[in-house]
């Protein structure tokens, strides 16, 4: 496993499909354990496949309140923007 800095950005262009969930949860758990309220996760455009497995995967996680696509100054729809809920337990 790789080392990743915790920021407040997270690219998975460099993750396998079958690897990005783990680095995933990873970061957000990181994330959230230093205190970060809000993460843009990048996934990039394309056809929208990994933008559409990134967003069933935060569906319901513990951490996330809400998601949605970044502003076009950060991404737009290649990227989705997590608000962290402070108040989870993991």
């Amino acid at each position: 496993m790789r080392h990743v800095p915790i920021e407040d950005s997270f690219d998975l262009h460099s993750f396998r499909p079958e690897d990005f969930q783990n680095a995933l949860a990873d970061y957000l758990e990181a994330a959230h354990e230093r205190g970060f309220r809000e993460v843009r996760v990048i996934h990039g455009k394309g056809k929208g496949v990994r933008r559409a497995e990134v967003r069933r995967w935060l569906l319901g996680h513990p951490l996330v309140l809400d998601f949605f696509d970044a502003g076009p100054e950060r991404g737009g729809m290649g990227a989705t923007i997590v608000m962290l809920n402070p108040k989870s337990k993991i």
